[in-house]
């Protein structure tokens, strides 16, 4: 059955240039974007019971622009005055330069990785003394802890943020030829939303491997994985499909 309709799972592109809409005009197909997750602040009093002081640490680890917004949401909250000692160390520079936000950039220390979390460790091995705080959602992924304990390095967790389902009850009546999801929570909220959902003939495609176990844990089929060999994005994993389906 050829694919006339796409939902991807994820707010619309900000630039016109991205590569859905190459794909939308090439083969003449509907893509529509809907988040199924969002982010939400934890309350001040949902984080005092956690009884992490920020203050006690000596440096932060940013690995979102999110993670930087609730964290100084948090210290304004709760009326804590980031000392100027603070160091900073990001996931990436774009991570890092938006920092500027909430802190003179140029009298900061601010340190940062090229994208990965192998990247920032490199940079983090060189401050060992330090007492990392990492600012991060209810839903996290242990890459940075695991590291950090490998290094035996000085940390603390603080959730300032949840990931929660988006109310997708206007979609009841809507129906699309393919599913596009790029997270476990995306599968829980979609069933959240429709716990009758039923398969049938819509096409699911999955980005990552902890996606893709969401897809199997839930019965569903999926058709579209990524990254694979030749297509190491969501967009090219969905072409290669498509020009299979849509002939």
């Amino acid at each position: 059955m050829k694919v006339r309709s796409i939902l991807v799972t994820q707010p619309k592109p900000e630039s016109d240039k991205s590569p859905y809409f190459d794909l939308a005009k090439k083969y003449n197909i509907k893509i529509d974007f809907r988040e199924f997750i969002h982010v939400e602040g934890v309350t001040a009093n949902e984080f005092r019971k956690e009884k992490i002081n920020i203050l006690d640490h000596t440096a932060i680890i940013f690995t979102s622009r999110n993670s930087v917004d609730h964290f100084f949401r948090i210290c304004s909250e709760l009326r804590i005055l980031v000392p100027e000692t603070m160091k900073y160390f990001c996931i990436s520079e774009s991570t890092a330069f938006y920092l500027q936000k909430y802190v003179i950039y140029r009298k900061r220390k601010v340190f940062h990785g090229k994208q990965t979390i192998a990247d920032l460790m490199e940079v983090i091995k060189k401050h060992k003394k330090e007492k990392f705080l990492l600012p991060c959602s209810d839903i996290h992924k242990r890459e940075i802890p695991e590291a950090l304990e490998l290094l035996k390095i000085a940390y603390s967790i603080a959730i300032i943020y949840k990931t929660v389902g988006s109310d997708l009850s206007d979609l009841a009546n809507v129906n699309y030829d393919m599913l596009v999801f790029f997270s476990p929570s995306g599968i829980t909220s979609l069933f959240k939303n429709f716990p009758s959902f039923m398969q049938n003939n819509t096409r699911i495609a999955a980005f990552g491997p902890s996606t893709t176990q969401a897809i199997l844990d839930a019965n569903l089929t999926l058709d579209v994985p990524a990254p694979i060999p030749g297509a190491p994005s969501m967009t090219m994993a969905i072409e290669q499909y498509l020009k299979k389906v849509n002939k």
